[in-house]
């Protein structure tokens, strides 16, 4: 999707807190996945988030919520959640909470509308 509207639309993925900490999440849970210590600092963010994108080869701009979760709070964004906001700044898309909610089809046809309303 990213690839066929970057040209069209700005795209970000915004870091926020860890989801399943290391602190909340003993390995015992699920002994084949590493859990992360949840960042105290916002060098040690910038420091996870960082090593999400290199790993997973994320090609899309990121951006790191404040310490205070500021942006995670204002977009009910924890786990995870895809928004549209429109040139006029207002949400013209909001997909339900992740992960069961989490439609990256259901966003795209969101651009398609969005492209044709303003025609591009």
């Amino acid at each position: 999707m990213y690839a066929n509207y970057k040209d069209d639309v700005q795209f970000f993925i915004v870091y926020i807190k860890e989801a399943h900490p290391a602190e909340d999440w003993p390995e015992r849970v699920n002994p084949g996945l590493k859990y992360i210590k949840d960042p105290t600092n916002t060098f040690e963010r910038f420091q996870v988030a960082n090593t999400c994108v290199a790993n997973l080869k994320i090609s899309i701009p990121t951006l790191i919520d404040d310490m205070e979760n500021s942006t995670a709070t204002a977009y009910k964004a924890h786990p995870d959640r895809l928004y549209l906001v429109g040139r006029d700044g207002k949400i013209a898309f909001r997909g339900g909470p992740g992960p069961f909610e989490f439609k990256p089809d259901v966003l795209e046809e969101a651009i398609k509308a969005d492209l044709e309303n303003r025609g591009g």
